[in-house]
C-alpha cells in the first residue's frame, strides 16, 4: 500500500529528527540507523571534503563524536519537499556545542536528503555550512 503525501512528510519529519537525535545522542549505532547503506551516499561537514559511501560517512561520525563532549541542536527554518522516493529538508541547524574545553554557539545551513527504499525513508545526503551572514543572495545589492 502506497503511503499517502501526509503519511511520507510525517515519515521524513520523523527521520529528519532521528538524525538530530542521534547526533546529539553521540551514538554510531543510533547515527548508523538513520543512513542508507549505498554507494551514492554523501556527507559534507562544514569545512570538510565531500565524503562518498557509507563507510566512509560511517568514520566522519566516529571522528566527530569521539572528540565531542556535548552538542544540542535548535531546528529553525524547516522546509521539506517530496518528489516520489526522494525527499530534501532544508534547515538552520542551531547548535550548542562543547569540544573538548571550548562551548561555541553557531547557526548550520543544512541540507538533509532522504530516499525511501522498501518503504523506509533514510538519509542518502547531508551538506552543512556555517552561515556568515544573515542577509540571503537576494538582500544584496548588485554593481556593476
Amino acid at each position: 500500500m502506497m503511503a499517502t503525501p501526509d503519511q511520507d512528510l510525517t515519515q521524513v519529519l520523523e527521520v529528519n529528527a532521528n538524525f538530530y537525535r542521534a547526533f546529539e545522542s553521540l551514538d554510531i549505532q543510533r547515527m548508523a540507523v538513520v543512513w542508507a547503506r549505498a554507494d551514492h551516499v554523501r556527507c559534507v561537514h562544514p569545512g570538510w571534503s565531500l565524503l562518498s559511501g557509507w563507510e566512509a560517512v560511517k568514520a566522519s561520525w566516529e571522528l566527530i563524536f569521539s572528540n565531542t563532549k556535548e552538542i544540542r541542536f535548535t531546528l529553525t527554518d524547516v522546509r521539506v519537499q517530496i518528489r516520489g522516493t526522494m525527499a530534501w529538508v532544508v534547515l538552520t541547524e542551531n547548535l550548542l556545542s562543547q569540544v573538548q574545553q571550548d562551548v561555541t554557539s553557531t547557526s548550520i545551513l543544512a541540507t538533509n536528503i532522504y530516499e525511501k527504499t522498501n518503504g523506509i525513508w533514510q538519509m542518502v545526503h547531508h551538506h552543512a555550512s556555517h552561515v556568515f551572514s544573515s542577509r540571503t543572495a537576494s538582500d544584496k545589492e548588485v554593481t556593476h
